[in-house]
């Protein structure tokens, strides 16, 4: 399912509200009823205050007496001191009920995602997807935010002044409301026009995150290429298109209270002068015409503000639309339903394994066996499918053939989560997080023994830069590490491995972009770090391989070649090739 398919003519506003009640809302029902409640017995007073223009009128101003007057002023002060304090309590509750449906649903939509399968994100941006998380979900916040203000107390504070005024005059109502049908069709046209803008509102937006995501992480080679003014003038671009889509949105959602303005003006003018008319031949009394003007008149704001919200939840409905295809997404690389226990201390082995990206092999029936406690090396050109090879052990891509063992046990028959529990991996680009040092390092591991973590930052060599940071493991790092060298960043990642202590181990390319001191240092971590553990290395380097216990050499997906070292040379094939263009290089450097 693609999930920047859906259409404003896909979009089933009962249909998705109704999922956002059932999800999110359902949970605080007994905090919304007192919510309703309040909101009631607010906007029931509106139609209150309307009534008493009646008798104030025709009591109290034509022949009443000064005590009545300070009674119907001591009821209209104490009908507003409680309004004044049901609108605080309703607004808090119902605050404390968006804020924490909001934070919800962020969270799910995060859980979620990351339970998806590894290709679903080489579909979608993350700038496209942040925008779902951040962009939509704040959408949706948005008519909340409209809930807290007493959208439910102005519907019902419209049901009593209209109750007032039927009861005054039916006909009266019936020539104030004379302009109504008139807002139907325009109403339907703006609504399908707010929605068309929305979507495209939405896909500007996560375009622009998507910018914003790339700035950040490539402003390197942003600088280093001068492509500044190019960066800026493609993200000018999506702003200026942003305002273009935002501003019809505008005048989507402007539209309808518009036409309230037009049909109230209407029924103004009809009352005016069918009532005065009325008042005139003695049919009506001042009071009454008053009471229904005050009516009308009351209703007037509540019902812009009820048709302002039209158009917001024409908006709102296509981000929860969004939302809700990303919850359509399921992983497809699920446990079995009888999972059996991991047993990660005996040999690896791939079977006759191929795997496919779309159409596109990337492994072709691949075999080969990683002895538990040695270390096998894969070695190739770039493509030829070693990464692919960690992937498909680690379950984040499934082959498509053949079979992934792990002391006799298929990989498709252990839960994923317990198989990646079993397997520390040190990659080239290590990520670190926008922690402390000691947090990266760390990470989930629950119980921490003291000795054991100074035993690792030991190993891994992190204690020979410690003193250079001047807060030491409480030194914050920056995104993604940029506050630490490379070779530092690797450090932390092969002390975070040590600590794991878990008995398989993947390096890929481990120490293919770090300086000469900086790979001396990381190696010999990587030799404590292998030690008494089942380790397959990537290799680009082919120095730091020649002491492996088992050599495979790959090419377009295939293994041609397997074997140690020096049966690699001796036998003079394409492993025998490799190191001696790599060799000569360094020489005659």
């Amino acid at each position: 399912m693609d999930m920047k398919s859906s259409s404003p003519k896909d979009i089933k506003q009962g249909a998705l509200f109704l999922w956002l009640w059932r999800e999110y809302l359902r949970r605080h029902m007994w905090v919304l009823a007192i919510v309703v409640v309040l909101m009631m017995i607010e906007g029931s007073m509106v139609g209150g205050l309307a009534w008493m223009m009646q008798p104030l009128f025709d009591g109290v101003f034509a022949g009443g007496t000064k005590s009545q007057l300070w009674l119907v002023g001591g009821i209209v002060l104490c009908l507003f001191l409680i309004r004044g304090v049901l609108s605080v309590v309703h607004r808090v509750l119902m605050t404390k009920i968006a804020k924490q449906s909001v934070a919800d649903l962020q969270n799910d939509l995060l859980r979620h995602l990351l339970q998806l399968d590894l290709s679903f994100f080489s579909r979608y941006a993350p700038g496209y997807l942040m925008e779902r998380v951040n962009g939509d979900v704040q959408a949706v916040a948005g008519i909340w935010a409209l809930l807290v203000r007493g959208a439910a107390r102005d519907f019902i504070g419209l049901i009593s002044l209209f109750a007032v005024m039927l009861s005054i005059d039916w006909f009266w109502t019936v020539a104030a409301l004379i302009g109504a049908p008139l807002l139907l069709f325009p109403s339907l046209v703006a609504q399908r026009y707010t929605r068309k803008q929305a979507v495209k509102a939405r896909e500007v937006a996560g375009t622009m995150a998507t910018r914003l995501n790339e700035a950040f992480h490539g402003v390197g080679t942003i600088k280093l290429n001068g492509l500044e003014r190019y960066y800026t003038d493609r993200y000018r671009a999506l702003t200026t298109r942003q305002i273009e889509v935002e501003i019809k949105t505008l005048f989507g959602t402007a539209v309808i209270p518009s036409l309230v303005d037009v049909m109230s003006g209407i029924g103004f003018a009809c009352v005016i002068i069918y009532g005065g008319y009325e008042i005139i031949s003695g049919a009506k009394t001042v009071g009454q015409f008053m009471a229904f003007f005050s009516a009308l008149g009351l209703a007037f704001e509540p019902l812009r503000r009820l048709a302002g919200i039209s158009g917001l939840i024409n908006a709102a409905s296509v981000s929860i639309q969004r939302m809700r295809d990303v919850f359509n997404h399921q992983p497809t690389l699920l446990g079995p339903d009888h999972p059996k226990p991991v047993q990660p201390f005996g040999d690896i082995e791939f079977k006759n394994v191929s795997l496919e990206f779309g159409e596109t092999p990337v492994l072709r029936d691949v075999s080969f066996r990683a002895p538990a406690g040695k270390t096998t090396a894969i070695v190739g050109a770039s493509g030829a499918g070693k990464t692919t090879i960690f992937n498909a052990l680690t379950r984040l891509y499934a082959h498509s053939a053949g079979e992934i063992t792990i002391s006799g046990i298929a990989n498709t028959d252990i839960d994923p989560s317990a198989l990646r529990a079993c397997i520390s991996v040190v990659s080239q680009d290590s990520l670190l997080f926008d922690e402390t040092l000691g947090q990266n390092i760390i990470l989930d591991v629950r119980e921490i023994d003291p000795s054991k973590l100074n035993e690792v930052i030991s190993a891994a060599h992190v204690a020979d830069f410690l003193p250079t940071l001047a807060q030491g493991m409480d030194t914050e790092v920056g995104p993604r590490g940029t506050k630490l060298s490379g070779g530092q960043r690797q450090r932390v990642a092969i002390a975070r491995a040590l600590l794991r202590d878990t008995p398989i181990l993947l390096l890929d390319e481990a120490t293919s972009a770090l300086d000469t001191q900086s790979e001396v240092l990381v190696q010999d971590a990587l030799e404590k770090l292998s030690a008494n553990r089942t380790t397959l290395v990537i290799a680009h380097r082919l120095s730091t391989i020649v002491s492996a216990d088992h050599i495979i050499v790959m090419d377009k997906g295939r293994v041609i070649e397997c074997g140690t070292h020096a049966e690699l040379i001796a036998a003079g094939g394409h492993y025998s090739d490799l190191c001696r263009l790599q060799f000569d290089h360094s020489k005659s450097q």
